[in-house]
């Protein structure tokens, strides 16, 4: 799954993924992994800049 084209990620409890044509996908992976995972592959791709992951959620 291509995380560009991720609109939302949501917990009903279970994981659902809409991507930006409607579709929808619900995953084993918790919001919180799926997160992890789109930050980690817009790092590879250089989208993002290098932050530390553990050290974004105090800016949040």
């Amino acid at each position: 799954m291509n995380a560009l084209y991720i609109e939302t990620v949501e917990a009903f409890p279970d994981t659902t993924i809409t991507l930006t044509n409607g579709k929808k996908y619900v995953v084993t992976e918790s919001v919180e992994q799926v997160r992890m995972f789109i930050l980690q592959f817009y790092q590879s791709i250089n989208l993002l800049g290098k932050y530390d992951l553990e050290g974004m959620n105090d800016e949040e």
